[in-house]
């Protein structure tokens, strides 16, 4: 199934997808339909978060993406009015000028940084 995710940056090296940050854990919204992403993506525009990009990917490899990464994903119904939160959080993992903050060390045996970026391509190989 086709799914719909955000990206800052898209095709770029300095690629973010966006997440929600809920207490320690990070989640990928995942629209089933394309409006309602843009929806979102210009309800962020309008808090000045950024101007994300709406991307198509199926679902199976966003959840592969997000299980490697740690994250979880949130599959977002059609028609779903999804409002981001009313504040963004004061330090990302992601940098918009392109300045990347230092990796920590995943102490649980996950993906390494090369890993992470054969997944990424592979993503972007699917566009």
């Amino acid at each position: 199934m086709q799914v719909f995710v955000l990206l800052f940056n898209a095709g770029t090296s300095n690629e973010g997808i966006h997440t929600l940050k809920v207490s320690d854990r990070n989640i990928v919204l995942m629209f089933e339909h394309e409006d309602d992403a843009i929806r979102y993506s210009l309800m962020l525009e309008a808090q000045d978060f950024g101007s994300p990009t709406v991307e198509a990917f199926e679902s199976d490899d966003i959840e592969e993406f997000c299980l490697g990464a740690g994250y979880e994903c949130k599959h977002i119904p059609a028609g779903t009015l999804e409002v981001p939160p009313d504040t963004n959080a004061p330090s990302t993992d992601w940098q918009p000028d392109g300045t990347a903050k230092p990796e920590p060390v995943n102490q649980e045996g996950g993906f390494s940084a090369d890993e992470l970026e054969r997944l990424r391509k592979r993503l972007e190989g699917l566009l």
